[in-house]
């Protein structure tokens, strides 16, 4: 790969578009993922994933817009793209009549690359027999075939969609061992995800999409940071009337949402100058209270149901 490339993000896309029919999958989507990072594509089902990375690997063609993938373009270059990156799609479809060591030859012969030792080590670390047929296998265990077959030509690109479905925790502990691995000898890690602790656990940075649009893209602890914390209040106690003055203090509040009332108190997301919290809860005969960053689940499902943008 020429210098000129090298020097261009793992992934760009401007004003990338793609509708099917009348359908939207994206639209008017701008990312940047530079090369080294770990970054988290966040969003449920439907939200336009899967449209942008089929894009990104040159599996459909974009409607409008651009995107580069390793300095090449997805549709001119599919096969230089596939080349140097491991593409692990979210539901992996395999012959079932071959052994698990017939695919993973497969797909390094398709690369022409002799991949067996680094196949073998990934085999022994996921657990998984090369000697079973496709057919005898668990949905956890085909999932660990398109795994292996995505890493163990150990190319400087991963994008992965929604890659831990199937697998039990030990197993997802050990794959995201890998990808730290990977990514520490420089690799880029582009990660589709629904599951926000995986996100947030592994990513430096992510962006959130929503109905084919990005709404926020920051690093994941500003993200967390930026829109709100959660607040934990108590009281001395409900026959004291303090919790009732409490949940008057906190519908006065501006920037609140998010409340649960307890007997001794109250959790809330609050948005606002903290100073004004502060105040408002001066008059109240408190015992104890907490002031944290709220968790990325939190931060989500604000975007999505609170229709917030950023």
């Amino acid at each position: 790969m020429n210098a000129a490339r090298t020097e261009r993000p793992a992934i760009k896309a401007e004003g990338l578009t793609k509708y099917y029919g009348k359908s939207r999958g994206i639209t008017d989507l701008d990312l940047t993922v530079k090369r080294g990072e770990f970054f988290g594509y966040i969003g449920p089902n439907g939200a336009g994933k899967s449209t942008t990375i089929r894009i990104l690997t040159g599996l459909i063609k974009r409607t409008g817009g651009r995107a580069e993938v390793l300095g090449m373009d997805p549709e001119a270059d599919k096969e230089a793209i596939l080349a140097n990156v491991g593409y692990l799609p979210s539901e992996a479809v395999f012959y079932q009549g071959l052994k698990v060591k017939d695919i993973i030859r497969l797909s390094a012969d398709l690369r022409k690359m002799d991949c067996s030792n680094e196949a073998e080590k990934l085999c022994e670390r996921l657990r998984l027999d090369r000697n079973k047929k496709i057919s005898e296998l668990s949905f956890g265990n085909r999932k660990k075939v398109a795994i292996v077959c995505a890493l163990q030509h150990k190319p400087e690109l991963y994008i992965l969609d929604e890659p831990t479905g199937g697998l039990d925790p030990l197993m997802q502990r050990e794959f995201f061992t890998i990808l730290k691995e990977r990514n520490r000898d420089g690799a880029t890690i582009f990660l589709s995800s629904h599951i926000l602790s995986e996100v947030q656990q592994h990513c430096g940075r992510a962006a959130i999409i929503r109905e084919g649009r990005i709404i926020a893209c920051d690093n994941v602890s500003e993200l967390i940071k930026a829109n709100a914390r959660r607040i934990k209040v108590r009281t001395e106690s409900v026959s004291s009337g303090e919790n009732s003055r409490l949940m008057d203090i906190i519908g006065r509040l501006n920037a609140v949402r998010d409340v649960k009332q307890h007997d001794d108190g109250a959790d809330f997301l609050y948005g606002g100058d903290i100073n004004e919290l502060i105040r408002g809860l001066s008059d109240i005969r408190l015992t104890d209270l907490d002031i944290s960053e709220p968790e990325l689940d939190e931060i989500f499902m604000h975007y999505y149901q609170d229709g917030g943008e950023a």
